[in-house]
């Protein structure tokens, strides 16, 4: 099923890259799109794949539109945009 999730600290091609990178990695994520325009991803999964999806992107630097953007937050996503520059 389409998902589209909708993110916060989404900046560059280097916060692109760390994403779709780390969303691979998860079993039974599809046809990932990373839109840092609008912020948006859009990839295959099923709900129950949805909320691991959501998590890992937390973890990252990148939490759901409407959660808590806190400094911790914003310093990983500055951490992976570089990692993802340099992939």
């Amino acid at each position: 099923m389409e998902n589209k999730i909708y993110v916060q600290n989404l900046k560059c091609g280097g916060c692109a890259n760390t994403i779709a990178n780390k969303l691979k990695e998860i079993e039974g994520v599809s046809d990932i799109i990373v839109n840092v325009d609008e912020s948006l991803i859009t990839l295959n999964c099923t709900e129950i794949i949805l909320e691991k999806v959501k998590e890992s992107l937390k973890k990252a630097g990148y939490p759901e539109d409407g959660e808590n953007n806190s400094l911790g937050s914003k310093a990983k996503s500055y951490v992976s945009c570089a990692i993802g520059k340099m992939s």
